[in-house]
């Protein structure tokens, strides 16, 4: 477990207590530093008690493997993460344990957890290793972890644990000029309370030897000449305008601008009660979703979207509107047509540039691998089966599996931590040698080195291109980036280039600013940012106050039919709210089958999915807790009826009344009584 001179030059600073970011390109080994930095925390300090923070599920076993090579039998580890089923409470594991790899979010729900065995305080540790800390911004968990942590400084706290980012891509913050780049790493060391971002100085060129950078081509092609599938939708699209009697409604059909517009849209409406406009809203949307589709892969991939959706509207829907009646009516008679077009129009020029570049690159005789990113699961889904229909790419031996979220919030197809587990393996034992994925693989994802990374039309940030970058490893690798001419995914692809040199400038800057100087700006941050967040949270309070909860209605979206009021929800474990209202139930119907989610929970199971008795829109799913059945309610199901006006909430947390905790014996007498009866 021998580190590299550039290792050793980075954690300097941390073996001698300090906080700081190291700032290393993917596959360099920034978890193998840090899990020697955390070996001698641990062999050093008195009473050490490490805790190894990481972004996504996956993450928390790989890093797992890294520590327990560093490790020796001497000290004790834990891996929590929050689909690891029953477990003993997130503070006794804290305590039992030397070093505990977890997900943030457990850390952050036992900073808030009133439990003795659950609670946890951020001074019981002495050591933080942050993994991806680039995320530490705004309103993220790290964010919320690391806030603590400033509040805890500014309070003088006696023993405050040392800090340790890890980063491929500290990014710019989204700007586009050198001084808004340097503000930006300037506000994630003070987030991060960084003494200093390490990078190797005297050791750059061995790093450069050991992490050479793939050969990037950008591999563009033209649209299509003739495109009668997309032509059709755009028609059907146009129709439903025509319905709606909005002239100022933007025709970018096939965009994320036009996308946003019809969100605002459905929303508007929703407040303002217009129900067919919303309905025409919500349909706009899947139509777009088509022709995006359409655009990444095939005509019949978008078809398939289409056909699923009209036939859930079909088969869920129990009441429908004039609007909805229309809506499937205009679908259903052009269905055989848009069929047609979709089986004997032209092929995507985007899939026959990936189809060569494949086949140049697994035609070579050396067991080639490679990643095609793209930007959705539909998407990754749809080009794996193209893959598998596809002759010509048979024949080279390409065995192709997708890799995506384990995330079940879409109608879209999903992945379980076990298959997710399960693909990375066999894609490191050569059984398969072609992955198809989202951002899930982007970051930190201990992937077999790659020939090949395609980015496949993707629209995203200079982050997410420097970590797909990263991937490509292998000797004489290939980093693909395949677009249309012109097109605004082209030119993103270009910014991020500027930008990343934009980023490695500003890192370079903040990196030779005078100590004295950079102390100074990095304590004005943390109180700027201190005083921002406080009074965030007064306003969010006094918006938790600006109506009594029973002075708030509760509507269906769908069909505005009145559920309950604001007076009637609890919150279960501070994020799923409930109505405790035994009356409810005549409102809604439950489906026999249950939700699965691929997670096992400590305290509660899924039940069936509930949905809009009168009209039969999804509300939620049933909660199994403890001993008791509850209705668990979508915030996006809901319209608010306030003394102000109807308003819809994207979040629970954002509505403008408080809702109180879960209190099973308070809130579930009747139903703790029925129990016992029986």
């Amino acid at each position: 477990m021998e580190l590299r001179p550039y290792q050793w030059e980075v954690i300097l600073p941390a073996l001698e207590g300090k906080n700081i970011i190291i700032w290393l390109p993917t596959g360099a080994g920034k978890t193998r530093a840090a899990a020697f930095v955390a070996k001698r925390h641990l062999e050093t300090v008195d009473g050490a008690k490490v805790v190894v923070l990481v972004n996504r599920v996956h993450l928390v076993n790989q890093h797992a493997e890294e520590f327990r090579r560093m490790l020796d039998k001497h000290w004790t580890m834990a891996t929590l993460s929050g689909d690891m089923g029953p477990r003993a409470g997130f503070g006794l594991m804290a305590r039992s344990h030397d070093l505990l790899i977890c997900t943030a979010e457990l850390l952050q729900l036992a900073m808030a957890s009133p439990e003795e065995e659950e609670h946890v305080e951020l001074t019981e540790f002495s050591l933080i290793v942050v993994d991806e800390c680039h995320h530490t911004h705004k309103d993220t968990v790290y964010n919320i972890i690391l806030s603590r942590y400033l509040e805890l400084k500014l309070q003088k706290a006696k023993r405050l644990p040392q800090v340790l980012g890890l980063t491929a891509s500290p990014g710019t913050g989204r700007a586009t000029k050198l001084q808004g780049a340097i503000d930006h790493i300037l506000q994630l060391c003070a987030n991060l309370d960084a003494w200093r971002i390490m990078s190797p100085e005297n050791c750059h060129s061995q790093l450069l030897e050991h992490n050479p950078k793939p050969c990037k081509q950008y591999d563009l092609c033209q649209r299509r000449r003739e495109d009668p599938f997309g032509d059709l939708l755009k028609k059907l699209m146009n129709k439903i305008h025509q319905q709606l009697e909005m002239p100022e409604l933007s025709q970018q059909f096939g965009t994320q601008t036009y996308e946003q517009q019809v969100v605002e849209l459905s929303k508007a409406a929703a407040e303002a009660g217009l129900l067919q406009r919303r309905v025409y809203a919500l349909h706009l949307r899947r139509y777009n979703d088509a022709l995006l589709i359409h655009d990444t892969v095939r005509a019949r991939d978008a078809l398939d979207m289409l056909q699923d959706f009209y036939l859930r509207e079909r088969t869920t829907k129990t009441q429908m509107l004039h609007a909805e009646h229309w809506l499937l009516e205009l679908f259903d008679d052009h269905k055989n047509a848009l069929a047609q077009l979709a089986v004997h129009g032209p092929e995507n020029p985007k899939l026959e540039m990936l189809e060569g570049i494949l086949l140049k690159q697994f035609g070579s005789p050396n067991h080639p691998r490679g990643i095609i990113f793209t930007r959705t699961r539909q998407s990754a889904y749809s080009l794996l089966l193209w893959l598998w229909q596809q002759p010509g790419l048979q024949n080279v031996n390409i065995k192709a599996q997708m890799l995506i979220g384990a995330g079940n919030n879409s109608q879209s197809t999903h992945m379980t931590q076990k298959d997710q587990q399960e693909v990375i393996q066999e894609f490191r034992d050569g059984i398969l040698n072609l992955l198809v994925a989202t951002s899930v693989a982007e970051e930190g994802l201990d992937i077999a080195q790659c020939n090949v990374v395609v980015r496949y039309g993707l629209l995203t940030n200079e982050i997410s291109m420097v970590q797909a970058r990263g991937r490509a490893r292998a000797g004489q690798s290939v980093y693909s980036f395949v677009a249309t001419e012109g097109s605004r995914e082209l030119r993103r692809e270009l910014t991020n280039e500027a930008l990343e040199v934009l980023m490695e400038q500003a890192v370079n800057t903040v990196q030779k600013m005078d100590p004295t100087e950079f102390k100074a700006k990095i304590q004005d941050l943390q109180l700027a940012a201190l005083a921002k967040r406080a009074a965030r949270t007064a306003q969010r309070e006094s918006q938790q106050k600006q109506f009594q909860g029973e002075q708030v209605q509760l509507l269906c979206i769908n069909c505005m039919v009145a559920m309950g009021y604001g007076s009637d929800l609890r919150k279960v474990e501070g994020t799923h709210y409930v109505n405790v209202n035994p009356n409810f139930s005549v409102y809604y119907t439950v489906s026999q089958k249950p939700v699965v989610i691929n997670k096992v929970f400590k305290d509660w199971r899924p039940g069936g999915t509930i949905s809009c008795s009168n009209c039969g829109e999804v509300w939620g799913l049933q909660m199994i807790y403890k001993s008791v059945t509850l209705p668990v309610l979508k915030i996006r199901s809901m319209l608010l009826e306030t003394p102000h006006g109807r308003i819809q909430s994207k979040k629970w947390s954002r509505v403008p009344f408080s809702v109180p905790d879960f209190d099973i014996l308070q809130d579930c007498a009747q139903s703790l009584s029925d129990l016992s009866l029986d």
